[in-house]
């Protein structure tokens, strides 16, 4: 069950003078990601095809997934009222495709598929707060406090169900952990950069996934701060079985956070050239 709807929304307030330009072909991006939830939805239903009680979950899941995305490409039009939401979301369906015929999980197991997913929720629960300080539109504001909400849970959803799992198949804790970080590298994928050349290029712009990953990191990560990898650490670590708090979460904190802006000054120069 949806714990908002897009109509609750204070649209009127909506401010084109307090758009940061630099934010709107993130939004854009992220707008045909979470609309692709319904995809996600199917191979996860094929994956755990006998399990109707996480089935249900995750079409409820996807269901708040598409309207993350609804409401993000609203928003996007207030700010940039020549785009078109829905013919950019029909390129990237056209573009990008999940395997929806899996009859297993990707990462071998069915508690790796749940640990990938909390990686997933992490980080769009990290990022939508980030956008969320970041920003001074309310509209905008309003709406990336309610999805970071939603994925926070999202995160708790399958981290539930992790758990489950993991009595069964008995993974251990290396063998969490590499899938953790296979998941998170899986980030500069054809996922978002084709997303962001959807959003953001015209349809005569040949797609090339260097340029696209490097424009939408490179801006993207420029919105995070240390507390917000702070607290992404935690959860990344509580999904695997490490303590979220303490030394090794101060560690990889301090690690994560280097490392990000290292990436980050990676895609300018990407960019520069």
């Amino acid at each position: 069950m949806k714990h908002w709807r897009i109509d609750e929304v204070a649209w009127d307030r909506f401010d084109a003078a307090k758009v940061d330009p630099a934010l709107v072909p993130l939004v854009k991006a992220a707008a045909m990601v979470e609309r692709n939830g319904r995809d996600y939805a199917v191979y996860l239903g094929r994956v755990f095809h006998d399990d109707p009680d996480f089935s249900q979950a995750a079409d409820y899941w996807a269901d708040e997934e598409v309207q993350h995305g609804d409401a993000l490409g609203r928003w996007a039009m207030l700010a940039d009222p020549g785009w078109d939401y829905e013919q950019a979301f029909t390129r990237y369906r056209n573009g990008y495709k999940l395997p929806l015929d899996a009859e297993a999980s990707i990462r071998g197991s069915r508690t790796g598929e749940l640990i990938a997913r909390c990686m997933v929720e992490t980080g769009t629960s990290s990022y939508y707060t980030a956008l969320a300080e970041a920003t001074e539109e309310p509209v905008l504001k309003q709406v990336c406090k309610l999805i970071a909400a939603d994925e926070y849970r999202h995160f708790k959803l399958f981290y539930d169900h992790m758990r489950r799992y993991l009595g069964r198949e008995n993974i251990g804790l290396w063998k969490r952990l590499r899938i953790a970080l296979g998941r998170i590298g899986e980030s500069e994928d054809d996922e978002l950069a084709y997303a962001y050349h959807c959003g953001n290029e015209s349809e005569s712009t040949p797609y090339e996934h260097k340029r696209c990953t490097a424009a939408y990191m490179g801006r993207a990560m420029s919105f995070y701060r240390y507390r917000h990898i702070e607290r992404g650490t935690g959860m990344i670590l509580k999904a695997v079985g490490l303590p979220p708090r303490g030394r090794i979460s101060d560690l990889a904190t301090r690690l994560a956070w280097r490392l990000l802006r290292w990436r980050q000054q990676r895609f300018a120069q990407q960019l520069a050239a």
